[in-house]
């Protein structure tokens, strides 16, 4: 008897063990990008070959319904008490946060994605959008006070921090050598669709 429950034993074990493998390169494989930021090396019709921040070579299809938004660089003095920003942010030494981009919304725009929540941009980075309650101008940068629909924030933004603003875009700014920053979806293929495109004027690269 002690040997039939071994010899039952051997196949689960197996199992347990194709699972436990096969849990452990799900988890490692890499999450799917919800944004893909580069440079724009090709165009073909609706077809993008991007070269991303990273070094993959991406290909994006853009939907019919595509929107493109220009950026653009304004200066920290533009942001005024009631702009309504959006910046990533990561943890400062004193426990508080400090800005690595600053993005001013038009009026047009006023609302979009308020709230803070993690963002892809670097380690520990959060993205908040929030209306600028305070700003106290400082010899090394500004420090802000945000508040949004769930709370607020206390936001140093160093003075060399790149400061941009969007401005209306068009298709035809999607060329080579653009650089930008899409909203995707994976296809089956492994190439990824876009309707939303951020893309800098003047060679700029959107810094968010």
């Amino acid at each position: 008897m002690p040997v039939q429950r071994a010899t039952f034993t051997r196949p689960l074990v197996a199992v347990a063990m194709v699972a436990v493998s096969s849990l452990y390169a799900f988890a490692q494989q890499p999450p799917t990008p919800t944004r893909v930021r580069g440079t724009i090396e090709n165009v073909d019709g609706n077809l993008l070959a991007v070269k991303s921040r990273s070094g993959e070579n991406v290909k994006l299809h853009v939907t019919p319904d595509l929107r493109v938004a220009g950026v653009t660089r304004i200066a920290l003095a533009d942001i005024k008490v009631g702009s309504f920003i959006g910046t990533t942010t990561v943890p400062g030494q004193d426990g508080g946060q400090n800005a690595v981009e600053v993005h001013v919304f038009p009026d047009s725009m006023r609302g979009t994605g308020e709230g803070s929540r993690p963002h892809d941009l670097r380690p520990n980075s959060s993205m908040t959008n929030a209306t600028v309650a305070e700003s106290v101008v400082g010899s090394d940068g500004h420090t802000l006070l945000v508040k949004y629909k769930d709370g607020e924030k206390k936001v140093f933004v160093p003075a060399d921090t790149p400061v941009v603003t969007y401005v209306p875009g068009e298709k035809s700014d999607l060329k080579a050598g653009a650089k930008i920053i899409a909203f995707v979806k994976a296809l089956p293929d492994g190439s990824f669709e876009t309707s939303r495109v951020s893309v800098g004027r003047d060679g700029l690269t959107p810094p968010m």
